[in-house]
């Protein structure tokens, strides 16, 4: 079953996949994050921005990485992108 998962993110990370440069997320496996779900990833700078940003999980590997964290390759979604909300 696919899921929605809400994340803060930090402006210069946000910035980075909103601009295609970093198609990848390190994060806490506590959500289960599976291939196919989705990321709502939202711009934070003190506060939350209002943009955000939907991507796709498209791999996942917890290689050499911190106990309990995972790697998650990602794509922004086309029909969604980026996107100022209020």
């Amino acid at each position: 079953m696919t899921k929605l998962h809400e994340l803060k993110t930090m402006r210069e990370y946000f910035a980075a996949v909103a601009e295609g440069r970093k198609t990848f997320e390190i994060r806490k496996n506590d959500r289960d994050f599976k291939v196919g779900d989705y990321l709502l990833l939202k711009d934070f700078e003190e506060t939350y921005t209002g943009w955000v940003a939907l991507v796709k999980v498209i791999y996942i590997t917890n290689y050499e990485q911190k106990n309990d964290y995972v790697v998650l390759g990602i794509e922004l979604d086309a029909p969604f992108g980026v996107r100022e909300c209020t």
